[in-house]
């Protein structure tokens, strides 16, 4: 092996990236839209090209400003030390809270972080390393980047490999709401996917570099179209 070449990830740690990235994982992400379906209703997001570039400004904008920027630091906190610096996830934990916009992406937030942290009891009983932790966790009340955190911390993966694998996850949860929620094929959702995937390595790499005072969570459009959400008429999600 070249020694400037990064040794490769444990099989168990990729295969655990992948597991944590699937929609198949039992947090209820697949009930959620966030905002997108408000958006299709009332902005304009009406053909392939605008929901690619709806998901690709979220996927800047919001998520690797805000949640991938704390997912980067939660990772560490918990990593910190024989039981983790757990002040600071504490403090992660609450900016989550205290930075939802409206009750719907709130709601999400909580009860996918309740979800995550049952799921990780369950797979970490008599784990005697990784339930403190848990536990910890589930007293907060936990939010999910910040339980998503805990899930990656526990592999050998880098903060880089879990930021990917995380916002590759989000990706294909808002594509297969897009291909829900609108007239989209299957070739039009691989597109957008295609389009989210080249720009997530950027995405991760400005989450990384992000210091905790300049994560932001400063999206209005997407708050004033989850709180229209609140009352579409005719919807399929939650947010």
């Amino acid at each position: 092996m070249r020694p400037d070449r990064p040794a490769p990830l444990p099989a168990a740690s990729l295969l655990q990236l992948i597991w944590l990235a699937s929609p198949a994982l039992p947090v209820g992400g697949f009930s959620y839209s966030e905002g997108l379906e408000s958006a299709i209703e009332n902005a304009g997001i009406d053909s392939e090209a605008a929901v690619g570039a709806w998901l690709l400004d979220q996927l800047h904008i919001t998520q690797s400003r805000g949640d991938m920027a704390l997912i980067a630091k939660a990772v560490g906190a918990w990593r910190r030390g024989d039981g983790g610096d757990l002040a600071h996830v504490r403090e992660l934990n609450d900016w989550v809270l205290h930075t939802r916009e409206t009750s719907e992406l709130r709601l999400q937030t909580e009860q996918m972080g309740r979800s995550m942290a049952d799921w990780l009891r369950n797979q970490h009983q008599g784990d005697d390393h990784v339930m403190p932790a848990v536990q910890y966790l589930a007293a907060l009340p936990p939010t999910y980047p910040v339980a998503f955190a805990l899930a990656a911390s526990v592999t050998q993966a880098p903060v880089r490999d879990v930021l990917l694998a995380y916002a590759f996850g989000w990706a294909e949860n808002m594509v297969q709401a897009a291909l829900k929620s609108m007239q989209l094929g299957q070739s039009a959702g691989q597109r957008i996917l295609a389009r989210l995937a080249d720009a997530i390595p950027a995405a991760a790499d400005h989450a990384i570099g992000l210091m905790d005072s300049e994560r932001q969570a400063f999206s209005p459009m997407l708050a004033i179209l989850s709180a229209q959400h609140e009352t579409q008429y005719s919807r399929l999600f939650r947010s």
